[in-house]
């Protein structure tokens, strides 16, 4: 399996006929998981944290403001214990693994699965980010790129762009301001020359900051799908660009 970065967006994201699209034909294009494992911006957790594994996975509704219907949403994906043992496993001997089986699928990891999988029927497996720091993060993938080999689709789940206190204008068809605009410019750039290493230095080097990435989580798990990659040094497949909101959709594919 590839491993992927996703865009994955607030829950009324799911109404924009474009990026549902966008996902659907993604979709379509991979091979059927055998299961997912997801990285979302929204769980950060030190040590590497496991959330649940039972059948039927809850959902954590970690937003507030939005209509009723999509705190209604359900996505009783099967559980995947043996992928959990398999994460721990794959953890340094002496690197503690918690175990947190209350928690669900937050909307970095359902929203998408929702449109990508909408059958619910693949396991799904979310783990946290234990860390913010982009190089340990490139290891974490690293360490995780054996589970592609059985057939397991990887998933860092966040946002290219995600200036909110920055937004002037909350529509979703609203121009991109400047600062989301330069910074997607930027990383395009960069992913296009399979420049690793600039990306790392993302909170220096890229235009747009720290408007872009006020705090960076939404960029971290980009470097988990960056570390899984079987070839560093290859160039990821842009696969989704364009904005929403203003903020920047770029989504890509590591082989």
């Amino acid at each position: 399996m590839p491993a992927l970065f996703l865009s994955h967006g607030a829950p009324p994201l799911v109404d924009s006929a474009t990026w549902v699209a966008q996902l659907q034909r993604w979709a379509a294009d991979l091979p059927t998981p055998t299961a997912i494992l997801v990285v979302s911006a929204h769980w950060e957790s030190a040590p590497l944290t496991i959330g649940a594994t039972t059948t039927g996975t809850p959902l954590v509704y970690d937003f507030g403001g939005f209509p009723r219907r999509f705190y209604e949403v359900t996505y009783p994906a099967p559980g995947a214990p043996g992928l959990a043992r398999t994460v721990a496993a794959l953890m340094p001997d002496g690197e503690p693994v918690v175990q947190q089986p209350h928690r669900g699928l937050d909307h970095g990891a359902y929203v998408p699965l929702t449109v990508m999988y909408p059958d619910a029927d693949i396991p799904v497996l979310q783990i946290s980010l234990p860390t913010l720091d982009p190089a340990r993060l490139l290891t974490l993938g690293a360490r995780l790129r054996p589970l592609r080999e059985q057939g397991v689709l990887v998933v860092g789940s966040g946002f290219t762009t995600h200036g909110l206190p920055f937004l002037r204008d909350p529509r979703p068809e609203a121009a991109a301001p400047g600062w989301s605009a330069e910074f997607d410019a930027w990383a395009a750039e960069r992913l296009a020359a399979g420049d690793v290493d600039g990306l790392l230095d993302f909170r220096t080097r890229a235009p747009g900051m720290p408007y872009a990435h006020p705090t960076v989580e939404h960029f971290a798990p980009l470097f988990v799908t960056l570390g899984a990659s079987s070839d560093p040094e290859q160039a990821p497949r842009q696969v989704i660009d364009g904005f929403w909101m203003g903020l920047a959709k770029r989504s890509v594919q590591v082989d």
